[in-house]
């Protein structure tokens, strides 16, 4: 039996695979003060459901994986360990300067976002390190004991440390680590080198300063998990989700837990590309809706793109990770989202979420601000009696009411005002694909349109129909698409270095020298799963640019080493077609430098890979309810019991398809229910 979950900012899910090889799915609120609480809350009511207590629920598991936004909220409030920075001397303002820029550039009253590390724990080390790798200016320990000194006197809880090109020649940094665990043994550090060894400055500075900062946070975050699972009975293995997609032991993250900063939404395209592959599609948009935001991610050709351009807070203003995580952006538009109308008398809809606590109007837990929820089940989507398979009734009055303090300022009915609230979550919705699929050079109409989260349902139609989609999947597991990502994914590592050349002047001794090294750290973490592993794949990426470029694009070398010159040609083809499809040119004049590499190992679990929702059928007789698409038209339409709907059957909307954990509002399209428990719904 295998256990994941996924906390959210309203609900946490569970997924738990059985020894039948069937899933069951679970919610529970998630408790924010104390996330661990709303795991276990969660897992109690799946010990329930199998008629089991929670010791002997646990005790019959052999993996427990989890995705967590504990870290991430961490930096979004403020409340990581006080950190210090070490960078080499005259270079102290690297997280200050950072690569320049604004949101608005003629925006002069917005002020400069301050550094993540504030200016007077950044020390400056005597030292320098020349881009070839050779020592300018020996490291200066006395200098470094002295500043470690004031560090302890200060009360700092982490340190990072990112030297100029340490990624070259790492032996200051090495060293300085050595002091940290002699002067200041028990605080934790982390190497830039180690962590992101890339060559842009700031991006490293930053990565290392965030992995720093939330050690000491998330070491205790998951003892506390682990602590608290293995007193409820789990003996097996714990594993995190990461930003990049896979998953890895909790210790491991411990250690680096910069890898957890995006770990929940990671998961949607993981599961994303399953269903749709068996639907027939290899350009995929995931659109994953939950109670607070709204996460949307593609997969390109089969492979789920990374970026670098992960942003904890808003763009330039917040703080760049610098570290590949899965391509997931998110805005507030979830089904908890608040509906308000403005001092101008328009409509808004978000960022503003009523969360877990209150929750929406609806829930019957003293909200009273109007949410997208409270507009679907205005409009019929949602049934009030069979909310969470029956477990939460839902309070139309309550809706009602809530609903009138936007209807009334602007002259509209509850049921106009509940329409209108939908229609404008959902061009909030359709304008954040529009700008992923745009930059991923993806065009919407011709991709499949997955529908994720316990809200997907509620107007995923509608947000297809703005793009233009010509097909829709609602996996039957999508209320809780991120956990059961997880269970299928893979136990991942990568490893990078910096190795700059060109196609003009290219040493293929260099760059197989570069990969084997590489791939020996990898293959070194695949040995050591070899007995949970099913299978090992490797994949070998460069980032690389036209001469004289700003930016680097990740390319997928076609080949395992360089021998010939038709591999170098293959290599520049490869990166050609890329550059071509993103940007809709390429430079056959240009020579091709490539910057850094990277070989990433994906562990395939045994056991691992989606199966049915163990729900049975409900026998519940046929009926049909009212209700009203975005456009005012009111229809009595047919409601359809997920698990009652049988096997390719073609079916034709409007209609309503309802299971336990979600209910998909249908237009006039047709929809078919698929072997692996798919919804189908062709526009």
């Amino acid at each position: 039996m295998r256990f994941a979950t996924d906390t959210g900012g309203t609900f946490t899910d569970l997924v738990i695979e059985g020894d039948d090889g069937l899933w069951r799915a679970f919610k529970a609120p998630t408790i924010a003060e104390n996330p661990v609480a709303g795991v276990l809350a969660a897992l109690q009511l799946a010990a329930d459901e199998y008629e089991l207590t929670l010791r002997e629920l646990l005790g019959s598991g052999t993996t427990f994986i989890h995705a967590t936004t504990h870290a991430i909220n961490a930096i979004l409030t403020g409340n990581t360990a006080s950190t210090a920075l070490l960078t080499t001397q005259g270079h102290p303002d690297v997280l200050l300067l950072r690569e320049g820029g604004r949101p608005d550039a003629f925006d002069f009253t917005t002020p400069f976002p301050q550094p993540f590390v504030p200016r007077h724990h950044v020390h400056e080390v005597p030292e320098r390190v020349d881009a070839d790798g050779s020592v300018f200016a020996a490291l200066d320990e006395s200098a470094v004991r002295a500043i470690l000194d004031r560090l302890k006197a200060d009360g700092i809880e982490a340190v990072s440390v990112c030297l100029l090109w340490s990624i070259v020649n790492p032996a200051h940094e090495l060293r300085i680590g050595e002091l940290i665990e002699q002067h200041l043994p028990g605080v934790p550090y982390t190497l830039s080198h180690q962590l992101n060894p890339i060559p842009r400055e700031y991006r490293r500075a930053s990565a290392a300063s965030i992995d720093a900062s939330l050690k000491p946070m998330m070491g205790r975050y998951l003892g506390s998990l682990t602590d608290q699972l293995r007193d409820a009975g789990f003996d097996g293995r714990v594993l995190m989700v990461t930003s990049q997609g896979g998953v890895m032991d909790a210790a491991a993250l411990g250690k680096a837990p910069i890898h957890v900063l995006n770990s929940g939404p990671s998961m949607a395209p993981v599961a994303g590309r399953h269903f749709a592959a068996d639907a027939g599609g290899s350009d995929v948009i995931i659109a994953d809706t939950g109670g607070t935001t709204f996460d949307v991610s593609v997969v390109r050709d089969g492979r789920i793109p990374l970026t670098r351009e992960l942003w904890v807070g808003p763009p330039i203003l917040g703080h760049l990770t610098g570290f590949p995580s899965v391509d997931v952006r998110s805005v507030g538009a979830g089904g908890g989202s608040i509906a308000r109308v403005d001092s101008g008398g328009g409509l808004q809809v978000g960022p503003e979420s009523a969360g877990a606590k209150p929750g929406p109007a609806c829930y019957g837990r003293g909200g009273a601000e109007p949410t997208v929820t409270d507009a679907a089940l205005i409009l019929g989507y949602l049934d009030a009696s069979f909310f969470l398979g029956g477990t939460m009734p839902l309070d139309v009055a309550a809706a009602e009411a809530a609903l009138e303090r936007v209807a009334a300022p602007l002259g509209l009915t509850i049921a106009e005002a509940a329409a209108a609230i939908i229609e404008l979550a959902t061009e909030t919705m359709a304008q954040a694909i529009l700008q992923i699929t745009v930059e991923q050079g993806i065009d919407p109409a011709r991709a499949t349109l997955v529908g994720g989260g316990g809200a997907a349902g509620m107007n995923v139609v509608f947000i297809g129909r703005r793009l233009g989609s010509a097909r829709i999947v609602v996996p039957e597991v999508g209320s809780t698409l991120s956990a059961a990502g997880a269970l299928m994914s893979d136990l991942v590592t990568e490893r990078r270095a910096t190795g700059r050349m060109s196609t003009a002047s290219f040493s293929a001794q260099t760059a197989n020298r570069i990969l084997d090294g590489l791939e020996q750290k990898c293959r070194r973490f695949a040995d050591a799963q070899a007995n949970d592993t099913e299978s090992v794949r490797y994949v070998r990426t460069v980032e690389a640019r036209y001469a004289d470029q700003a930016w680097e694009i990740e390319v997928v070398l076609p080949i395992e080493r360089f021998g010939t010159e038709q591999d170098i040609t293959a290599m520049r083809e490869a990166f050609d077609v890329e550059h071509e499809r993103l940007y809709n040119f390429r430079d056959a004049n240009s020579a091709v430098e490539i910057v850094s590499w990277r070989v990433s190992v994906a562990c395939r679990l045994r056991d691992a890979g989606a199966r049915r929702l163990a729900e049975p059928p409900s026998e519940a007789p046929r009926s049909s309810r009212p209700i009203i698409l975005p456009s005012g038209e009111r229809i009595d339409a047919p409601v359809h019991r997920w698990s009652d709907m049988p096997v390719d059957e073609p079916f034709r909307g409007p209609a309503i398809v309802e299971s336990h954990f979600t209910s998909v509002a249908i237009d006039r399209a047709d929809f078919r229910r698929t072997a692996d428990g798919s919804l189908v719904i062709n526009l």
